[in-house]
């Protein structure tokens, strides 16, 4: 081994009953680099990350750390020894406040006492020295997703580990977010701690990567130097052929009628946003783009009635409405996916089938009793329409790939027969494979008449699927594009106008 070599994976496999999740994976990671770890979900990322951080125990082959083997038993083991976490799917405690999250399992105590007063200031400290505006004292429930995922961030680099490892570290913040924890990473490698990043928005890597391992079907196929990859060659190598026409987008017709499906007149919900007018179109997606605690996702919750709104009127096919509750939204055929699918959109210990015809089983029941029919019908034909990947629709949705659980919840709304969904985050934390799916049903729907409105901290994505954009600052409306007006440049200054 070479002096800056931090791991060396040297024939790693590992089988589930039925599944080779990893295929004799042999790589090296370099102290002070950026490595980016891309595949589509299944691929074996997450395996290889669980096996070097002890979650799970490698079959065959070895691993060395700092130059020594190692075969760590438990998470917290991997951890003193210098490996640290920041997981896509957040473990933080919500009834916790931030600092209590940062030290825990590592609190520092006096006698029987915490020193509570010491690790609220060394939070602080460390929040600061990452630029983040977060409150140590703050209970996370308190947290929006994005202010929750820098936490996570602040936690693990707060071990001073050797190794750090980022799973989707982005798929919940927006652009000026992900520029802080790009400064953070830039600030560890200066430091010679090495990284695992995986992600699946492949723009990233350029900014962000040095070397790039590509994994299929639990076997590496290529490892390229950042300078050597490009989008469009990453994304063969990932599903082993070319995708075409990405984003599915259909130009609509100049000449059709535009009809306005919903209107949003003086909308206010302070303090997430005030004073907020604009209106939906039928067959079109209207993007919504903005920062962080612009108060996107409070302006779906208000539509959809999760949320009461203070003052303002809602007007759908011209009719005015005020939804206190969401079955009153899903009765006038209004559907919302969430961008926390799994603690807000999905029962995961529960099937695909349930998960499936769960907003509409009582508008659908016979005498007080469950359909079962039309439940097995319904989820059978949006199991084959929309292509979902699992054993059956009676399989635990907890078990399936992100992109197909986000699929088990498009098809939820397809089957409620919605004529509207709201989307937040639609694609967050799925394989760019699954991303292409999901917009091509996303244009499927609003080509047969359907309309989306859509929230996105993705621009690519919100430029490349959207007929027009409106873009929100700190609970305002600061400008409307259409797509032929639209820039990366121009949605960032609207975003951060002065």
């Amino acid at each position: 081994m070479t002096d800056n070599v931090l791991v060396e994976i040297d024939n790693v496999s590992k089988s589930f009953p039925g599944v080779k999740a990893l295929d004799s994976v042999s790589l090296n990671i370099f102290s002070g680099e950026v490595h980016v770890l891309i595949g589509e979900n299944g691929a074996g990322k997450s395996t290889l990350i669980k096996i070097l951080t002890g979650v799970y125990q490698k079959d065959s082959g070895k691993v060395r750390f700092k130059d020594k083997e190692v075969n760590f038993q438990t998470p917290r083991q991997a951890m003193q020894e210098g490996i640290s976490v920041i997981h896509q799917e957040l473990s933080l405690i919500p009834d916790l406040t931030v600092a209590d999250n940062i030290f825990l399992g590592r609190e520092k105590a006096k006698g029987q006492f915490l020193e509570k007063a010491f690790m609220q200031n060394k939070t602080k400290e460390i929040l600061d020295s990452l630029e983040l505006n977060i409150d140590p004292n703050i209970k996370v429930e308190n947290l929006n997703t994005a202010q929750r995922q820098m936490v996570e961030i602040a936690r693990s680099v707060s071990w001073g580990s050797s190794l750090v490892i980022m799973d989707e570290p982005t798929s919940s913040l927006s652009e000026k977010e992900v520029k802080s924890l790009f400064n953070i990473i830039l600030k560890l490698k200066k430091e010679n701690v090495g990284i695992v990043y995986i992600s699946h928005r492949l723009k990233e890597i350029p900014e962000i990567g040095d070397r790039v391992t590509i994994l299929r079907d639990g076997k590496i196929v290529k490892t390229l130097l950042e300078k050597e990859s490009n989008e469009k060659k990453l994304i063969s190598l990932m599903v082993g052929r070319e995708i075409k026409d990405y984003y599915h987008f259909k130009k609509k017709d100049k000449k059709e009628e535009k009809v306005k499906v919903l209107e949003i007149n003086n909308l206010t919900h302070e303090p997430y946003f005030r004073s907020l007018s604009f209106f939906l179109n039928q067959g079109e997606i209207l993007g919504i783009a903005g920062l962080m605690g612009a108060g996107r996702t409070e302006l779906l919750r208000a539509i959809f009635g999760v949320d009461l709104f203070h003052k303002g009127e809602i007007f759908l096919q011209n009719n005015k409405v005020k939804f206190n509750h969401p079955d009153k939204a899903i009765k006038n055929k209004i559907g919302f996916i969430t961008e926390d699918r799994r603690e807000q959109g999905l029962l995961l210990d529960k099937s695909v089938i349930e998960n499936i015809s769960l907003p509409v089983i009582k508008f659908k029941a016979n005498r007080g009793f469950i359909d079962k029919n039309w439940e097995k019908q319904v989820s059978q034909q949006f199991k084959k329409k929309l292509q979902i990947k699992t054993p059956s629709i009676y399989s635990d949705v907890k078990n399936l790939s992100g992109g197909n659980q986000q699929k088990v919840i498009i098809a939820r709304w397809l089957a409620a027969e919605s004529d509207i969904l709201l989307l937040d985050e639609p694609t967050r934390g799925i394989d760019v494979n699954a991303k292409a799916e999901i917009y091509a049903l996303m244009n499927d729907f609003v080509n047969n008449g359907g309309s989306i409105l859509m929230v996105s901290s993705e621009l690519p994505e919100i430029l490349g699927v959207a007929h027009r954009i409106i873009v929100m600052r700190k609970g305002e409306l600061s400008g409307t594009l259409t797509r032929e007006e639209a820039t990366e440049e121009k949605v960032m200054h609207l975003a951060a106008l002065k």
